[in-house]
């Protein structure tokens, strides 16, 4: 019922209240396995494509959010299950692993995933180079790409505010990207390096950030 809930109630309800100006979405692929590929501004992205995909996507949750003990627990486990959040355990050799399976699962059954390429939110409000993450999951499952720009989302929530507050938001979803001429090339390095550097061209045309060939890193990183 959760997902239900969030598609045709609180979703209608959240798109009348914040009012995004929403475009491209008839790009997504009302059917069969495909992959949202936005671009990463803020903590609230993924409430933002989970309203205006008008489709339902899976995205990756940290699995302690799902283990809370009691009423509130449960009730919080359920709500992040209805707003698509696929619980994976992360912080271990394996982490990585265990989340391309877990994506893999959801296109593989013919379902909407989305992944943020650059991995983590943009501090500097550019466009980082992607991981090949994405490439991985579309060369192995065949799924289409949809590359997604994002804007005005770092407006919802300033830090210090518990409540997002109404900014302008523009959701922009581009044509899908078909990776089917590289069937079968889905171990090469080199093919998935091209495809993500494919896919993060697209999402700059939309998004019209400056583009940094390079990893994002926070400041507490080191410049390993």
């Amino acid at each position: 019922m959760l997902p239900l809930l969030v598609r045709f109630v609180l979703g209608p309800l959240v798109r009348a209240l914040y009012r995004p100006d929403i475009r491209g979405v008839e790009n997504i692929p009302a059917t069969g396995p495909v992959l949202l590929a936005p671009n990463h501004r803020a903590a609230l992205d993924t409430g933002v494509i989970t309203f205006t995909a008008m489709r339902p996507v899976k995205f990756l949750g940290k699995a302690e959010y799902f283990t809370g003990s009691g009423l509130r627990g449960k009730m919080m486990a359920g709500f992040l299950g209805g707003l698509g959040y696929v619980p994976v355990e992360r912080g271990n050799a394996q982490a990585g692993l265990a989340a391309l399976e877990a994506a893999r699962k959801v296109l593989d059954a013919g379902g909407a995933f989305a992944i943020y390429p650059e991995g983590t939110r943009s501090l500097d409000g550019r466009l980082h180079r992607g991981h090949t993450g994405v490439a991985a999951l579309a060369l192995a499952t065949g799924a289409k790409v949809v590359p997604v720009a994002l804007s005005g989302t770092e407006g919802l929530q300033p830090e210090g505010k518990r409540i997002p507050r109404r900014a302008k938001i523009t959701v922009t979803y581009g044509e899908p990207l078909d990776f089917s001429r590289y069937e079968g090339q889905d171990s090469s390095p080199a093919i998935r390096r091209s495809v993500t550097d494919e896919i993060m061209y697209a999402i700059l045309e939309l998004s019209g950030q400056e583009y940094v060939d390079s990893y994002h890193k926070r400041p507490d990183q080191s410049a390993a």
